[in-house]
């Protein structure tokens, strides 16, 4: 993936130094992203009220978790109890992540 990243990324340097990327429409407004246009629109009013209470899917939350604990173990280092209980916890939560990833192939 990281590969089709920098590809994206040196041709979207290359555009705007070529000035393909001047003078488009709504250049210097902010986006309206309001409205997420693959959300079906009977789903919309329903995901905004989760959105603004702060909702976040299971898995957004479950990465966020994961990041927490290897940013801990960056800073503690991967010797004792609390490294050793950090480890646990981030292998348990990427399994939950894999397995979660699964279900959802099967079900698509």
């Amino acid at each position: 993936m990281l590969i089709f990243e920098l590809i994206a990324e040196r041709r979207i340097a290359e555009a705007a130094a070529g000035g393909e990327l001047d003078n488009l429409p709504g250049a210097g407004r902010p986006l309206d992203l309001g409205d997420d246009p693959l959300v079906p629109e009977d789903l919309r009013l329903a995901y905004r009220i989760l959105k603004n209470a702060g909702f976040v899917p299971s898995e957004v939350q479950t990465r966020r978790e994961i990041r927490a604990l290897e940013d801990l173990i960056a800073v503690v280092g991967r010797e004792g109890e609390a490294a050793g209980e950090a480890l646990r916890k981030l292998q348990l939560l990427r399994l939950e992540l894999a397995e979660s990833g699964r279900r959802l192939r099967r079900l698509g």
